[in-house]
């Protein structure tokens, strides 16, 4: 009995690997801002005299723009993919330097609200970008790798932030630093293309002017669209707080010192960084529903035991896992969201599920483990939500079907 030679993968085109480090590159600073602030929080929390609620409402505030990112995400329907994602890393790169001007907490906080509205819009448009673009069978693989990229930016954030306080900037200077995006775009953009896919589906629906504002919510794609805005918010209020507040914990609650954290901090992403990088192809080898068993499960473990452990050699290597499953479950769920769509809807699915309806658990819960905090520390607060993905797991296994290897013209069917 013989058994049959393994299928090739489809080679990447030119322009699909010029894109793949475009969108690769836009990733990496996603990861940067996202880590910047957790690594600044306790300079500016004792800068600015925040309590602990303080510190969780100044997260939940800055947050609160992924949520109002959804009006430019679900922009990407209407405009192209191509305008909405030149918009976002523009208009990224503008706040994130405004921010190291910042006189006070409340500019700070306004600042990087607006920053993180562009930010999460980029971040978004680039993985419909991904989905669009690339072949079924690599569809994994390549959103995995983009968000992997992210978790580099994070590296080297966690490297770069305690010399940068040290600098006579101190932690503004983190976010000089954001101007080097404007700098990559403006070389790379001017190669980027519109997807086939939208351009198709634009010139079919060529004349029926601007779509209505609930249009999803007429369609029969209403009920996956909800079935993952729970999925998505369940995730974010565990993976949202399992980075963000671990500096805090672990210098008031555990001793460590600003270079220590870092130290460990850096560690823990170099060394989770090979994980993040395969859970793509994971995706791609053991299917959807396989592969997120295994990072959900890592990641409710590694959350437990980053903010529970008590030496730091433990919370380290639990941090590496936390820092995995934070990264981890987004290929897993933006795959999902990718292919459970159609091309006129995908953006505005993305926009409705993630930034709308699922960013009430990534903006509530900082707000909530803060408040917790001051009654039980934050190591107590934040290991709390590592019963949230596992809940989330189990929604996945019960409501969404296995996509892996099929082309987005069929997993899209209701």
């Amino acid at each position: 009995m013989t058994t049959a030679a393994p299928q090739p993968k489809t080679p990447f085109t030119p322009y699909q690997r010029r894109l793949f480090w475009f969108l690769s590159v836009a990733s990496f600073f996603e990861g940067y801002d996202y880590l910047a602030l957790t690594q600044i929080l306790p300079n500016i929390g004792a800068e600015m005299g925040l309590a602990a609620r303080h510190e969780g409402l100044l997260i939940g505030v800055i947050n609160s723009g992924t949520m109002i990112a959804y009006l430019l995400v679900r922009k990407a329907d209407q405009w192209g993919r191509r305008r909405v994602l030149t918009i976002t890393i523009l208009g990224y790169t503008l706040f994130s330097v405004l921010t190291g001007f910042a006189p006070n907490v409340y500019v700070f906080a306004v600042l990087q609200l607006l920053a993180r509205i562009f930010l999460i819009g980029e971040w978004a448009v680039s993985m419909v970008y991904a989905a669009e673009e690339y072949p079924s069978d690599r569809r994994g693989m390549v959103i995995g790798v983009i968000q992997a990229f992210s978790s580099l930016g994070s590296i080297v954030c966690a490297g770069v932030v305690p010399l940068l306080l040290s600098t006579s900037y101190g932690w503004r200077s983190v976010y000089f630093v954001g101007g080097i995006p404007l700098l990559v775009m403006a070389v790379a953009r001017r190669g980027l293309r519109e997807t086939a896919r939208f351009e198709q589906a634009a010139a079919a629906r060529e004349g029926e002017g601007a779509q209505p504002f609930m249009r999803i919510w007429r369609s029969p794609h209403r009920g996956r669209m909800l079935q993952l805005a729970l999925i998505w918010g369940l995730t974010y209020v565990c993976t949202q707080n399992a980075v963000t507040f671990w500096k805090t914990f672990a210098i008031r609650e555990r001793g460590f010192s600003d270079a220590e954290v870092g130290a460990s901090i850096t560690f823990a992403a170099v060394v989770s960084m090979p994980l993040i990088f395969a859970s793509g192809k994971l995706l791609d080898v053991m299917g959807r529903r396989a592969g997120a068993v295994i990072i959900y499960v890592l990641a409710a473990a590694g959350v437990l035991g980053a903010y529970s452990l008590g030496s730091r050699a433990g919370l380290t290597v639990a941090l590496v896992f936390a820092i995995f499953g934070a990264s981890g479950v987004l290929p897993v769920l933006n795959a999902y969201n990718s292919e459970l769509f159609p091309t006129h809807l995908r953006a505005d699915a993305l926009a409705w599920s993630n930034n709308l309806l699922g960013r009430i658990g990534y903006i509530l819960s900082p707000i909530g483990v803060g408040v917790a905090a001051e009654q039980m520390g934050w190591g107590q607060a934040v290991s709390a939500t590592a019963i949230f993905p596992v809940i989330a797991l189990a929604l996945i296994l019960w409501l969404l079907p296995e996509t892996r290897g099929k082309e987005l013209e069929e997993t899209a069917r209701v």
